[in-house]
């Protein structure tokens, strides 16, 4: 379930596209009849001039949310659907990580496709795909929810048809209510004085349910080149007990939050048939990934204020998933002491030029659009969205 196929499933649940746009492949004849239906649902919304604010209401992202869930999608739709959500004037401030937290512990993962299953998207279409879910998922929608029709979604769905698989069939994919593939909480959100903040983690695709909870060494790595450096080097400390930092692919870390969450597991230790480990960093990954890795970390390590960006070699990490904590064993004062010791280095950089700065002092000479982007971007709990484009405004 990579991302675009996630917020596809997503726009389809809020109202916004026909529901079987989300499912049919790109080569499909099943894609001409849903453009030819788009094209007809855009030119009554324009002459009604109807706008995506007035269909969207907070029901319809609660439903987003769980259709989210129960599809094991994306932990880059939580960024997608937190900046949607905080342009929103009626919305904003009402849905927060800890609303997708509480969604998940209610809603059982029902789709089995990878990474936390063994299936792929074309399996879901032809298990009857999201008319085939919304069905099954009834009674955790809200069914009044507007639609891009003007239709509510239950209107919507009982005009949908669909040719459903039986249960029992090997082509089934979609799992009931009753025989989830993964009881709840496919998507987490956990906090703790490394992430006070919040940082999410798809734990149904953890390869190795030990490490839900887990306490190990952190090895940390300053950011992707330091990565690459070091990984694969036969003198890195490591063992299979360690936890994977990466720090500085944040949204002003490492510009855009790239997708470089997902750390492989060191050579040495991958030679010895270690497949996972609990790695933990403050950017994004793809969708289609797998493993026990807890992203987008917030505040994120650039920022002066951040306990993730003084994790060091050798400190201990404290993983619960059950409990959604996430600490590292260093006392208040000693974290407190470090990040007064890096908060001088970086005012220190003032005088260097842009090129020699860390990024969170470089942005303050910056200009064009980097400029506007580093100076601008919110942490990714809201979205990684430009503070001046939300309902709130820059603080």
């Amino acid at each position: 379930m990579g991302t675009a196929s996630t917020m596809a499933c997503i726009l389809a649940a809020l109202g916004l596209m026909p529901l079987k746009g989300a499912s049919a492949a790109a080569v499909s004849a099943t894609r001409i009849r849903i453009a030819e239906e788009t094209g007809g649902i855009a030119v009554r919304c324009a002459e009604k001039q109807i706008k995506p604010q007035e269909i969207l209401s907070r029901e319809s992202f609660i439903n987003a949310i769980t259709i989210l869930q129960a599809i094991g999608g994306s932990t880059n739709a939580v960024v997608h659907l937190m900046a949607i959500i905080n342009r929103h004037p009626a919305i904003a401030g009402t849905i927060t990580l800890e609303t997708f937290d509480e969604i998940g512990r209610r809603t059982p993962l029902l789709v089995d496709l990878k990474p936390s299953g063994e299936n792929y998207m074309t399996d879901f279409h032809n298990a009857g795909g999201m008319p085939a879910l919304l069905h099954t998922l009834k009674p955790l929608l809200h069914l009044d929810a507007k639609t891009v029709t003007g239709q509510s979604l239950g209107e919507l769905l009982e005009q949908t048809r669909y040719v459903p698989l039986p249960v029992d069939s090997p082509a089934q994919v979609i799992k009931p209510l009753t025989n989830p593939l993964y009881p709840a909480s496919s998507l987490v959100v956990v906090k703790g004085n490394i992430a006070p903040q919040g940082a999410v983690m798809k734990a149904s695709a953890s390869k190795d349910r030990r490490l839900l909870k887990h306490r190990g060494r952190a090895v940390v790595f300053a950011n992707s080149a330091d990565l690459a450096e070091r990984i694969d080097s036969a003198d890195l400390e490591v063992d299979k007990d360690s936890v994977l930092i990466l720090q500085g692919i944040g949204p002003v870390g490492n510009p855009g939050m790239p997708e470089a969450g997902m750390i492989p597991i060191p050579r040495k230790l991958a030679m010895e048939g270690v497949s996972d480990m609990l790695r933990i960093s403050d950017g994004r990954m793809s969708g289609t990934a797998g493993g026990t890795i807890v992203l987008h970390v917030s505040p994120e390590s650039a920022d002066p204020e951040s306990v993730f960006g003084v994790v060091r070699n050798g400190d201990m990490v404290d993983f619960d998933l059950e409990k959604r904590s996430l600490k590292i064993d260093v006392s208040d004062e000693e974290l407190a002491r470090r990040m007064q010791e890096r908060k001088g280095q970086i005012e220190g950089e003032e005088s260097k030029s842009e090129a020699g700065m860390a990024p969170w002092a470089a942005r303050k000479k910056m200009r064009g659009y980097r400029g506007l982007y580093m100076r601008s971007v919110n942490q990714a709990e809201e979205g990684a969205d430009f503070d001046f484009l939300t309902a709130a405004g820059p603080a």
